[in-house]
């Protein structure tokens, strides 16, 4: 029987698309950067519980770096220029977690949050525990995940409110957005 990580690991690595996706952001030189959330979960979901995945649906890619030093929002605009300058394709959008205390307050309301300490404190916040993992690759080329809730949901196609950033009315308006459960035959919603 494979583990949750292997199960990951096999569906993540047999989309070509996504391996280079990886690589473009191991060769970026960002630090400590990652690919994560719904690009992520909208692989394993249309693999495991829809008809195939399909690069070309990708709204974007959701790369996440952690840069104590470089806190400017043009930081960010600078990551994601160097991502699409090494490939022009992939809709990039690359976020410093180590900065989202100084603008996600004023983009989303609710308080000021205090600094994230690393990528699994940020991935840790993500809006549901399915898009609560990242990967990347190692200098080994291995994938080393990062999924500080597990990957139980992301696995389960379980779409679960996770309440550490989320509040019950920005979720529903995600879940409308998105409409899990008509995308994903056989995901379960559990209504926020």
């Amino acid at each position: 029987m494979a583990t949750s990580e292997e199960r990951l690991t096999a569906v993540v690595t047999s989309s070509r698309w996504m391996t280079n996706v990886l690589d473009t952001v191991a060769r970026s030189g960002l630090p400590d950067a990652w690919v994560a959330a719904g690009l992520l979960r909208d692989l394993v979901w249309g693999e495991l519980f829809g008809p195939g995945f399909d690069p070309a649906g990708v709204r974007d890619v959701d790369v996440v770096y952690f840069d104590p030093v470089h806190l400017e929002r043009r930081d960010d605009d600078e990551a994601t220029a160097a991502l699409t300058e090494l490939w022009d394709g992939p809709p990039w959008e690359a976020k410093n977690q180590a900065a989202v205390h100084l603008w996600y307050h004023v983009k989303f309301g609710g308080h000021p949050r205090p600094p994230y300490r690393s990528i699994a404190d940020a991935v840790a916040t993500f809006p549901e525990y399915a898009t609560a993992v990242a990967v990347r690759r190692t200098a080994a080329r291995a994938l080393e995940i990062c999924a500080p809730h597990g990957l139980d949901d992301l696995l389960a196609g379980v779409w679960r409110r996770n309440p550490a950033r989320v509040d019950v009315p920005r979720s529903r308006e995600r879940l409308a957005r998105q409409c899990p459960a008509a995308r994903f035959r056989g995901v379960t919603v559990i209504e926020p």
